[in-house]
């Protein structure tokens, strides 16, 4: 292992070694880190409900506090002020390769008061302390096992216990993160590691290994990878520090973790070249290319605008916006897997291929100096019925019917269709739902056994309180990935129609055409691909006239009539909805303009209503997380506005604000809490009290204050 580029390691070993010293005497590790964090300059993160600072700590989650969604420079100087406060002589890191990261709502391993049992953080100390031991002497084993399995039956602890361990001795233990158990079960990891961990049963991943189990895999593990040569990408693995980081890498490839990880495989439409004049010689090179006056690489440029400024001449009236865009997306937003079409002008299409490589910059070409390779599939001539983009780079992704025809032009010519690269899926479980929903377990139960034994779910509740959000999320925990082709959403309004919904004539150059809508295009899919559940999402259901959108399918849709089939409106052609097609409905309870549900469509689903969530402990761990006493006392003036609004008698529980209003990625600021009161709340009070001023004025002078 390359001790300079996994400097952390060593770090992380001396920084457990200091903390042990503290284990009886958390009083004073309590008041060191405070310190450290004051240092470093950040919010103090050990608090209950983000107010009460707390009376215990485990070392677990003190490693938390800088293993969690820190951005880089942030850890380096909260982990140079622990370096400082306890002494380490190890080198402080500067990078963090195959690190596992918790969510900032997840980072710790303990539940908070009146949840917690007495001896749950003295267990977590007393495994913290065996497991440093163990690393040096085997003889402890056994007691090891025993401190295991009793931290493993406690309150907030699942697969996180793996990453603790990993932190803390990571040559010893591996960590079983959600990044690495995809990984280990991926295709891009060998058969015989994947085989240790094969008792990992993965259809119910939030079940870990007891403590006997984890320690043989931990051991096998580690024989198989010291005495093999295995690699990914050119990266070899002979420890855990270094296979987590090919986890890593493997996961980022998967766009796992990235602000685009759960998009799907984008199809384009490309010029290559003017009139398609390079496409013989991109087509034999196995690339595609594009020419614009940008003599440097694009990826030196951190947006658009700033691409913009270089391409704009001082004596040139036109625009280069355009220009910008399609170097942009070209470097930025194609990926790899991606299908793209060669076009010929508006109306030909001359090949097809996937991309298979990152962004290149060839300075050594003097034209098409920005590439990516591609390996082309198709290559002939086929006109297209649909005008083409003129625009070097579409993306066409989402005109679903103008993709399909492009794809049936080249499959109907030939024998061997193509198959797409299948994007490799980042996993989702129970676990990282419960991480990012607040709401708690029981309420997740029976939201999945209200899906699996009806089949239909509307979701409702007042604005804010997360239903759409969960809605997506809930779909990804039973499937337990991230599969976005069998999840699909739409929304409804006014003019949504059956012909939108299921089939339709349509006016085309010819007349008129019989064109298939969103439910019966997803219903044909799911019923190719049965041994896979399929999640269709309505937002704002009841904002459509739910018989006219339904029709017929009314029935079908019910439970028990699933796989049954009807005679269509408006072909002659039996239909069905698949078994295996769940629908969840989402409802906003606080919209007066809308009728009732009809009762018809009402008996066919179940109904779960969402609340806010300020009580949860999971938004109270997010108030702990940014640290804000600003925003925990608007909290705190927004459930008590929450009661007044639900005893209302105009308004009442459907009307309350939910917590969505304050959840935010970035730091909590006086600006962005400014905006969240008087651009959010104070208007929706105006909605809501629109003949009381005085009630207005009260609430909005009381939040106003709180944000003092």
């Amino acid at each position: 292992m390359d001790l300079e580029k996994f400097a952390w390691t060593t770090f992380y070993e001396e920084l457990a070694d200091k903390l042990l010293a503290f284990k009886n005497d958390r009083k004073s590790l309590l008041e060191k880190l405070e310190k450290i964090f004051k240092t470093a300059g950040l919010n103090y993160p050990f608090k209950e409900k983000g107010v009460e600072q707390y009376d215990d700590i485990c070392p677990f989650t003190i490693f938390g506090s800088f293993n969690k969604g820190l951005k880089r420079e942030k850890r380096i100087k909260l982990l140079s002020a622990f370096k400082d406060s306890f002494n380490i002589n190890a080198k402080l890191p500067n990078d963090f390769p195959g690190v596992p990261v918790m969510l900032p709502l997840s980072a710790w391993f303990f539940a908070s008061k009146g949840v917690r049992l007495t001896h749950d953080i003295d267990n977590l100390w007393e495994l913290f302390e065996l497991s440093i031991e163990y690393s040096k002497n085997s003889s402890v084993k056994e007691k090891w096992i025993e401190a295991f399995n009793k931290v493993l039956t406690q309150k907030q602890i699942k697969w996180n216990i793996t990453m603790g361990l990993f932190w803390i001795r990571p040559t010893t233990f591996i960590n079983l993160d959600s990044t690495n158990r995809g990984f280990i079960f991926s295709d891009n990891c060998p058969e015989q590691i994947s085989q240790i961990f094969a008792s990992i049963d993965k259809k119910k991943k939030d079940e870990v290994p007891q403590g006997s189990e984890y320690l043989e895999m931990c051991d096998k593990m580690k024989n198989e990878i010291a005495s093999h040569d295995y690699e990914y990408k050119d990266n070899e693995y002979k420890t855990f520090p270094e296979f987590s980081d090919c986890a890593w890498i493997d996961a980022y490839d998967s766009n796992i973790d990235k602000p685009s990880g759960e998009r799907g495989i984008y199809t384009w439409t490309y010029s290559p070249g003017a009139g398609a004049e390079k496409w013989e010689e991109f087509y034999k090179d196995g690339i595609m290319a594009i020419n614009f006056s940008l003599a440097q690489s694009i990826k030196n440029f951190e947006s658009k605008d700033d691409i913009i400024k270089v391409l704009k001449k001082e004596d040139d009236t036109s625009s280069p916006k355009n220009d910008a865009r399609c170097l942009w997306e070209f470097a930025n937003v194609l990926k790899e897997g991606d299908i793209v079409f060669a076009k010929k002008g508006m109306s030909k299409i001359v090949g097809r291929g996937i991309v298979e490589s990152d962004y290149i910059f060839d300075d050594s070409k003097q034209t098409y100096t920005h590439i990516r390779k591609v390996k082309w599939t198709d290559k002939g001539e086929w006109n297209s019925t649909d005008k083409l983009a003129v625009k070097t780079l579409t993306n066409v992704t989402n005109y679903s019917d103008f993709v399909e025809s492009l794809n049936k032009l080249i499959d109907d010519d030939k024998d061997n269709p193509i198959e797409p690269i299948k994007q490799k899926n980042p996993p989702y479980t129970r676990e990282d739902f419960l991480d990012e929903v607040f709401i708690d377990e029981s309420a997740y139960d029976t939201l999945v056994k209200l899906l699996e034994c009806k089949s239909n779910l509307i979701l409702q509740g007042a604005p804010g309180v997360g239903k759409t959000f969960a809605a997506k999320r809930l779909a990804f925990s039973m499937m337990g990935e991230k599969d976005l082709n069998r999840v699909e959403m739409v929304q409804f309004h006014q003019s949504y129609s059956y012909e939108d919904f299921i089939q339709g004539y349509r006016p085309n150059e010819k007349g008129f055409k019989l064109t298939y809508g969103t439910f019966y295009k997803f219903c044909q899919k799911a019923q190719n691909d049965d041994e896979h559940e399929y999640f269709f999402i309505i937002d704002e259901i009841n904002r459509g006239n739910l018989s006219k959108i339904f029709g017929e399918l009314m029935m079908l849709i019910e439970q028990d009539k699933r796989g049954q089939k009807l005679r269509l409106l408006y072909a002659n052609e039996l239909f069905e909805v698949p078994k295996n097609v769940k629908i969840i409905g989402l409802m906003n309870t606080a919209d007066r303009s809308l009728a009732l549900i009809d009762y018809a469509l009402r008996r066919r689903f179940a109904f779960y209503e969402f609340t806010p969530a300020f009580a949860t402990e999971s938004f109270g761990r997010y108030l702990d997380d940014k640290g804000s006493e600003k925003l925990t006392k608007l909290i705190s003036v927004v459930e008590k506005l929450n009661q007044v609004i639900a005893d209302d008698e105009s308004l009442g529980e459907g009307f309350r604000i939910g917590h969505s209003y304050f959840c935010t990625k970035e730091d909590v600021t006086d600006e962005w809490l400014q905006s969240v009161v008087n651009f959010e709340l104070i208007p929706l009070l105006n909605e809501y009290w629109f003949d009381e001023k005085s009630k207005v004025q009260e609430w909005s002078k009381k939040l106003s204050e709180s944000i003092q």
